[in-house]
């Protein structure tokens, strides 16, 4: 199966480094990263946003799409970063399963990752792997993120847009588990953005089992920082966001 291509960049005065390789999270298209990639371009930093398969509003067959496409189009972005730059991979919420497949396969390429209030994943570890269905619509969990905070922060024009806009998640990619074999991952150099929880928390989870935080201990070069809003800085606080994306990047 072919990919597309990167669909919205944004150059900054032919500088290539550093590269940034968003990646949205759940239901979610390049088009959540529109407030956030000019405030990079303004910083001089040059990034990329990306529609992973299955979550364009108009695709035919979104129950056909694996874990496996979404590695796939992380890896076609990653190899469509200019030579020599420093390539930082960003991935928000759910996007960390397939960040971290692509990030175990390209160590060597990758100079930096950045979870966005997420974090990377264990080897065998599936989102939802008792999921039933093509896919998994926002309506789903919407309610439960309303009252657990999530949404803090977003305007009611924000959240009109997100319930307009978002599309379900494909069911197969949240059923598949992921395989890592590098070792070496956690050797990369990682900042884990802490928004919904503190980073505080997020090392009180992790140390209670929490399963999607399981693989955070092993990271041997992880820094947390705390960006306090909801779980979706890219519309809540664009602007904080932007500048620690663009403070990482330049290492």
């Amino acid at each position: 199966m072919a990919f597309p291509t990167p669909d919205q960049t944004v150059p900054a005065g032919g500088s290539t480094r550093p590269y940034l390789v968003l990646v949205p999270g759940f239901w979610l298209g390049a088009w959540a990263w529109d407030d956030v990639l000019p405030l990079l371009r303004d910083r001089g930093v040059d990034a990329v946003a990306l529609t992973l398969p299955g979550l364009e509003p108009d695709h035919p067959d979104r129950g056909s799409v694996t874990l496996e496409d979404h590695v796939r189009a992380i890896e076609e972005a990653l190899a469509a970063a200019p030579e020599g730059a420093r390539v930082v991979l960003v991935a928000h919420s759910g996007a960390a399963v397939p960040a971290t497949a692509a990030l175990d396969r390209h160590v060597d390429e990758i100079d930096r990752v950045v979870w966005v209030d997420t974090a990377p994943a264990r080897d065998g570890f599936a989102m939802n792997p008792d999921l039933d269905g093509d896919g998994y619509p926002l309506s789903a969990q919407w309610d439960e993120e309303m009252e657990g905070g999530s949404m803090r922060g977003l305007t009611e024009e924000q959240l009109r847009t997100f319930q307009e806009r978002a599309v379900p998640q494909p069911g197969a990619a949240l059923r598949d588990a992921v395989r890592l074999t590098d070792d070496r991952r956690h050797d990369v150099p990682a900042t884990l953005v802490a928004t919904a929880f503190s980073a505080e928390d997020y090392r009180s989870y992790a140390e209670q089992g929490a399963g999607f935080l399981a693989a955070l201990p092993d990271y041997r070069r992880l820094e947390m920082v705390d960006l306090p809003t909801g779980h979706w800085p890219m519309w809540s606080e664009p602007e904080r966001l932007a500048q620690l994306l663009a403070d990482v990047a330049r290492g």
